[in-house]
């Protein structure tokens, strides 16, 4: 009886075993089957429905314990929130990562933290911190030798440098990306590198090459069956023939992309996209029958869509159509709608294109307050670029070097090539020692002959100075004393009813007084030499003579001369006062640039025009010549008549010039 009692005790607990096992195994695979539902869910779901499906699928696949359900969820929940612009997504599934990486120490999980860690930065805008993390993902990567990872990195990377307009570096990454992509056949990434390369090379004016990329895609495409990356690719083949001012063919190409099977429905972000350059096109080529109607859909739609950043877009476009058609209140209500996107969004191109279309149809001080904005924000920018393409190039130094740091500690015979070359170079030192002396011998003398001259140019300047004092006397007595004396004079021959030698003396009196004003010089002690060109440009800029100034913020003019500084106002003056009097021109565009050994301005205007051949030079260039002589400088005039003219100044820094400039 105990031996049945015994046996009868060990059949109940098996029995509840297996009960209890059935059980777990059961809500198990349920939880797993809730996991596989949500994520098909998702698949199914436009971009911004997928997060709330992806939310519950990380949510069973942490109740399942399955490893592979919580890396895949977790990797389709950050995407979606980087696309979606939501970095608490991003972070909650990068914590979910990470932990699982802790758990199992699996090193994919590692390059995928670093490569969300990429993410949540581009977010918030950190872009060098952005380009740090990818470097770090796609090294572990390539340790694991996953291809596949290896080139997508290397893919964000490419464009990341494209966004900074380092298009040399991003063609580098791309390239690069290639080698890693092509061999495993991955066509839907492979795709998108020729894509980039495509846009890559339009922005290098590379446009044969820009041509045969997106081809590639084109028929990676049909391999691969992707219809978004057809339009985008589409799409870009338009803007390069936008680009290029073949806007026909632009049309062409953007109507084949709005004709894809129920695009507006399926892909209404490429629809917008595509319509947009479509009325864009249209209106440059001057049919504007429908662009207004066609502008209006794409905002109406995008706002819909909550496209913030292709809205700032959108409103910069209906600004320009409404500018063209002369109303200015429509158009600056646009232009005021696009600033405030492009703010809110970050959108830094449309921002300058908002500020320099308020700049054009306001008058006065806020005119001049949007122009100061524009400069002042293209010169950030244009520092931040720098900066960026100067921290991209440093961290792909030092990843290059710990690279081959790594490939030298792996190599077995690493103490026998030292010595060896430890070797070679003491029987080498006496030649080197040897170039050394010679070539500090060289630099010697060179350095003595620019020193001199240098010197000489020194020299030269203060002489400069000298006779710009004298002018600046001269003017004040011109105007003071000459122009008084004559006042008088006018006043008693009137007062002697002698009213034609009056007015004949008036005359006189106007042309010292004119006289004075031209001797008179610039001083840039209290007004410095940039706030100087924007009043001169403020002073002479209206509506019918528009004037643009490239370059002027991005120098420290306090480096520069005072006499080359003075040379340059005057030579602006002259171009302009010329460009309004003269030429009849309606735009004039204003080039400063410094570089190592010189100073350069260039002037270029569209209008009428002369023969160089025939018309000779007024009194007012033959003097701004001589001054320009009396820098060393250059002074050059290409003209044609009906084409413009252009004129270029180049005045040394250090006595250097170039001697091969003609006038």
């Amino acid at each position: 009886m105990k031996s049945n009692g015994f046996v009868f005790k060990k059949m109940n607990k098996l029995f509840f075993f297996i009960v209890f096992y059935s059980s777990f195994l059961f809500a198990q695979q349920k939880e797993q089957d809730s996991v596989s539902f949500y994520l098909e869910k998702a698949n199914k779901t436009y971009r911004n429905k997928k997060i709330p499906f992806l939310k519950k699928a990380t949510y069973f696949a942490k109740q399942s314990g399955v490893n592979s359900l919580i890396k895949k969820s977790n990797i389709e929940l950050g995407v979606q929130g980087f696309y979606n612009n939501s970095l608490n997504d991003v972070q909650y599934a990068n914590k979910n990562i990470y932990n699982l990486y802790h758990s199992t120490k699996d090193s994919t999980l590692l390059a995928k933290h670093l490569h969300f860690k990429a993410l949540e930065q581009r977010v918030l805008l950190n872009i060098d911190s952005a380009y740090f993390y990818y470097h770090q993902s796609k090294d572990i990567s390539k340790k694991l030798n996953d291809s596949l990872a290896v080139g997508r990195r290397l893919l964000s990377i490419g464009l990341i440098q494209k966004d900074v307009k380092d298009y040399l570096g991003a063609e580098i990454s791309l390239i690069e990306a290639l080698k890693y992509l092509e061999p495993i056949k991955s066509y839907q990434y492979l795709e998108r590198v020729y894509n980039s390369l495509g846009l890559v090379s339009g922005e290098l004016n590379l446009k044969h090459e820009a041509l045969k990329h997106y081809d590639t895609a084109i028929k990676i495409n049909k391999e691969n069956k992707n219809s978004v990356g057809y339009l985008y690719i589409t799409n870009n083949i338009g803007l390069l023939y936008q680009k290029q001012k073949k806007h026909q063919k632009a049309v062409n190409f953007f109507k084949k992309g709005l004709a894809f099977d129920s695009i507006k429905h399926k892909y209404p972000t490429q629809y917008a996209l595509l319509l947009e350059n479509l009325a864009s096109s249209n209106f440059l080529l001057g049919n504007k029958k429908n662009v207004l109607q066609q502008y209006n859909e794409v905002l109406t739609l995008r706002k819909k869509l909550k496209d913030y950043s292709g809205l700032c877009t959108t409103h910069i476009n209906i600004s320009d159509y409404y500018k063209n058609l002369n109303q200015t209140n429509k158009a600056l209500f646009h232009a005021n709608e696009a600033l405030q996107y492009a703010q809110q969004t970050q959108n830094n191109k449309r921002w300058l294109e908002a500020l320099k279309n308020l700049s054009e149809l306001t008058k006065g001080e806020e005119s001049k307050q949007y122009l100061e904005e524009y400069i002042t924000l293209n010169d950030s920018l244009f520092q931040n670029e720098r900066r960026l393409k100067n921290q991209f190039a440093k961290i792909r130094y030092e990843t290059d070097k710990k690279e081959k740091e790594n490939v030298v500690l792996k190599t077995e015979n690493q103490q026998k090539q030292a010595e060896i070359l430890y070797h070679k170079q003491q029987k080498t030192i006496g030649w080197l020692a040897a170039a050394v002396g010679l070539l500090l011998f060289g630099f010697s003398v060179m350095f003595y002959f620019q020193r001199r001259r240098k010197l000489l140019y020194q020299a030269q300047l203060q002489q400069v100075q000298v006779r710009e004092h004298e002018r600046k006397q001269i003017a004040k007595s011109l105007h003071d004393e000459v122009a008084g004396d004559l006042r008088l004079l006018h006043r008693k021959l009137e007062k002697s009813n002698l009213l034609e030698e009056a007015q004949k003396l008036d005359a006189v009196k106007e042309n010292v007084r004119n006289l004075s004003h031209q001797l008179s010089s610039v001083s840039f002690d209290k007004v410095s030499f940039k706030n100087q060109i924007i009043n001169l440009v403020s002073d002479y800029f209206d509506p019918d003579f528009k004037i643009k100034v490239n370059g002027l913020q991005n120098y420290n003019w306090t480096t520069v001369d005072n006499s080359i500084k003075r040379l340059l106002y005057l030579s602006a003056r002259e171009s302009i006062q010329n460009c309004k009097k003269y030429a009849k021109a309606s735009t004039i565009i204003i080039n400063f640039s410094v570089h190592k050994k010189y100073v350069h301005l260039g002037i270029i205007d569209d209008g009428i025009g002369f023969d160089t051949k025939i018309s000779k030079k007024g009194i007012g260039l033959q003097n701004l010549q001589e001054r320009i002589e009396e820098l060393n400088g250059t002074l050059t005039i290409n003209s044609e008549v009906g084409k413009g003219t252009q004129t270029d100044i180049q005045i040394p820094l250090n006595g250097w010039t170039n001697k091969n400039t003609f006038s």
